[in-house]
């Protein structure tokens, strides 16, 4: 008889912790370490937060809550949806409020000065001798104190910065509470306006596209879905996994400031750019099956302006109380859903549709017709969960815009809160107004305490069961996006990898092509264009004259060159001398204004002035006698009517027409070109009889320009926006309608309508002229 061999019982149980099933490394990686798991995911955690690893059937898992155990949200294998239901019934309330916190604007390292500033140990960031990488006294504050998972970051000093910026950060929220990871976010940043921002914010070595309204000019959504695709690669290595974008608001009014930042008014091609946009940011080059087909290079999309923003009254936008109505004169609303419906939430790939959604300020006049409510976006039941959630099936995230649940200005004027339409409510009591219209997340808020506030409130008028499931709900999705993009395994970065990724020269490729691409010859008379390198070009300095920011801010008037110069002359040679050039170039923007006046208010008036899209004055005696939205119960009680029939009004670019025809007049019969940087529609009647030939860009760099105007590229852009006859038809179009502007018609017989575009042959008809004609 053999004898019987009993093995030690640790070896024989399934799932036990012993170095024969272990079926992972650990790896050091500076601040970090990096665990891969054979067959599985790879984790990142850090030493300092205190998480331990723990092994089951011989797996690596990083126990986040400190329990010692392998909870549901913790083990890598489960379905996600599985883990942000697990791990949302175990967060206290506390941890859920923060959760619904979005925070304000985050520069890397925090301002010294202006709307978002920060400290380092009570001191400046150049006092502190703190690092850039380090997280200002303000981040730490609402990381720990209030729970905030949801970080907006803007300028940062390199991608380098970028990397050990995430990484303190993750370190820090890993080792609290549940160990819930942070989802970095970030407006736009790929512009090819070095200056800007959002560009800054990478060191200005992020690809260089052109800006949105850019990439409909090429009319090819293709090219749109790879834009999303290398930007997403750039993200992630920055530490990004949100975009709040792509902002797909039909843009069917022309005076509308953020018109450029959309795909223009054509709801077909609008559609399928926001389609192909959120599937490049969304679809990671290798899904994984239990993140619901999405993968740890995703980022989420946050589709904004639910239910769009684009049909403001006047033009006037709703970042101010002035802009407060978007309004429907044309019973066009449905209309307005297209890009959502048909778009962002009908992709292509794996992910289906857009993670997030942002609905706009605006109140949207007269379309709740179930409750009767005229209030912001945010605030509407009906706009929400009537319509979003119920009628169209979205169970997304949603999240406010920035500043709703604060307080406005003391004129309608004032960069403040934008609670339109509930401007007499609390700060909590706005709170929960929100939630109980069915909105997820507040955004620009790192304060904890009025969501609190909001969820005592629910428990005395529904009691404290409903409240828990209803903060759950929200947690549960909130949690999904951060699963599905693999935070909770790893949300760590390679500073080296990341400075090898962002701009690569590939990327840095794509996008200038790109910004070629979406450059419109819109008219070369005599073929003025082409004009061969080597000859000598005058170009006038531009006269920007003194107004008020976005912001408010008074800006002076300034008189300089309106692009580097140095980039020209590996063209061009350059002389101050029209005599001695061979052409002009003259180099304007859009025409645009601001839509309200204190001096018109201070006289007695409504403060209600028109939105100009011509350089000339401009007098609005086409304009509606009586507005059709009005109202501010708290700063403006008083006005009833918002017209500014026969008032007028002078745009920020009204120097640039006397530049245009002192160039005309200097250059004596030689060619003169007319470049514009295009944000909105414009008036073309002022000036194209007196120019040779003009070009239009939506933010491209200038070397891409003088591609076009040498020759060495064709021009292929097309206009996704019509340009109007006169400010007449500007005024008697709706503002909730596409293409019903009469457009300009130049001296060569050209309309300067949707999809019109010149290469050197003419005309330009091809697939895509086909594909997006509108039928008049």
């Amino acid at each position: 008889m053999k004898r019987r061999i009993v093995l030690p019982a640790l070896i024989l149980l399934v799932g036990t912790q012993t170095y024969a099933q272990k079926k992972w490394t650990e790896t050091p990686k500076g601040s970090y370490t990096i665990v891969q798991n054979k067959g599985g995911q790879t984790l990142g955690y850090s030493p300092k937060s205190g998480v331990k690893i723990i092994q089951v059937d011989g797996l690596a898992f990083k126990d986040l809550n400190k329990n010692g155990t392998l909870d549901i949200y913790e083990d890598w294998r489960k379905p996600v949806a599985e883990r942000a239901r697990d791990l949302a019934a175990k967060m206290t309330v506390e941890q859920m409020a923060g959760l619904m916190l979005y925070s304000r604007h985050q520069s890397v390292p925090a301002q010294e000065a202006g709307m978002f500033t920060g400290t380092y140990n009570e001191k400046p960031f150049s006092k502190s001798g703190a690092k850039p990488s380090d997280l200002s006294d303000q981040q730490i504050a609402f990381l720990t104190n209030d729970n905030l998972r949801h970080v907006l970051m803007t300028s940062v000093q390199s991608p380098i910065i970028a990397a050990e910026w995430n990484n303190n950060i993750q370190a820090l929220v890993e080792g609290i509470g549940m160990g819930i990871p942070s989802n970095n976010s970030s407006d736009p940043r790929n512009g090819a306006n070095k200056d800007s921002e959002y560009n800054a914010g990478s060191g200005g070595s992020i690809s260089q596209w052109p800006e949105e309204l850019g990439l409909a000019a090429t009319f090819d959504p293709s090219i749109t879905e790879k834009f999303g695709s290398i930007a997403a690669k750039e993200y992630r290595a920055l530490g990004i996994t949100t975009a709040l974008s792509p902002q797909i608001d039909l843009a069917t009014e022309p005076r509308w400031n953020r018109f450029v930042g959309t795909f223009g008014e054509d709801p077909k091609l609008a559609t399928d750019m926001a389609r192909a946009y959120v599937d490049g940011f969304q679809t990671s080059p290798k899904s994984i099956d239990v993140y619901d087909g999405w993968g740890n290079q995703s980022v989420n999309a946050m589709v904004k302006h639910w239910p769009s923003g684009g049909p403001e009254e006047g033009g006037r936008d709703g970042h101010f109380a002035y802009g407060k109505f978007a309004v429907y004169p044309g019973n066009n609303f449905e209309t307005h859903l297209k890009t959502f419906l048909e778009g962002a939430f009908k992709l292509n790939g794996k992910t289906k549709k857009a993670s997030a959604v942002m609905p706009y300020y605006t109140i949207s006049y007269g379309q709740d017709k179930k409750y009767g409510e005229n209030v912001g976006n945010g605030f509407s039941k009906y706009i929400i969960t009537d319509l979003l959630r119920n009628k169209y099936g979205y169970d997304g995230v949603v999240c406010t815009d920035w500043l709703i649940t604060a307080n406005e200005g003391a004129t309608p004027d004032v960069f403040a809160g934008k609670s339109w339409g509930v401007e007499k409510l609390s700060v909590a009591e706005r709170h929960y107004k929100v939630m109980m219209a069915g909105v997820d997340q507040f955004g620009g808020n790192n304060d904890i305490k009025p969501v609190l506030e909001a969820y005592q409130m629910g428990i005395k008028e529904h009691g404290e069961t409903f409240m828990r499931k209803r903060f759950e709900q929200s947690a549960v999705r909130l949690l999904l996006n951060i699963f599905r993009v693999g935070l909770f395994e790893n949300s760590y970065l390679d500073a080296n990898e990341t400075k090898a990724i962002v701009g690569q020269p590939e990327f840095m490729k794509a996008g200038y092509d790109t910004q070629l691409k979406s450059i419109v010859m819109i008219k070369n008379q005599n073929k003025t264009l082409p004009i061969a390198k080597g000859k000598t070009v005058y170009i006038p300095k531009r006269v920007t004259p003194a107004g008020i920011n976005f912001f408010g801010q008074p800006v002076p008037e300034k008189i300089e060159y309106p692009i580097n110069l140095e980039l020209i002359k590996k063209y061009y040679t350059i002389t101050d001398d029209p005599a001695k050039a061979d052409f002009a170039i003259v180099f304007i923007k859009s025409p645009i204004s601001g839509g309200y006046s204190k001096v018109d208010r201070e006289a007695g008036g409504n403060g209600y002035v028109p939105i100009s899209l011509q350089l000339k004055d401009y007098t609005a005696v086409d304009a509606r006698p009586q507005s059709i939205a009005a109202g501010d119960p708290v700063i403006d009680p008083t006005i009833t009517n918002r017209s500014y029939l026969n008032k007028m009004s002078k745009s920020n670019s009204y120097p640039d027409l006397n530049t245009i025809l002192e160039t005309k007049k200097a250059m004596n019969g030689k060619p003169v070109i007319v470049s514009i940087n295009i944000s909105n529609p414009m008036v073309f009647g002022e000036f194209e009889k007196e120019v040779d030939a003009i070009v239009g860009e939506f933010g491209v760099q200038v070397e891409a320009l003088m591609d076009i105007v040498s020759g060495k590229t064709e021009p292929s852009g097309l206009l996704p926006l019509q340009m109007p006859l006169n400010m007449s038809t500007v005024e008697k179009q709706m503002e909730d309608v596409p293409h019903d502007m009469i457009p300009y018609v130049d001296t060569n017989g050209n309309g300067y309508d949707f999809g019109f575009g010149l290469n050197w042959k003419g005309l330009i008809r091809d697939a895509r002229t086909e594909k997006y004609s509108v039928k008049k």
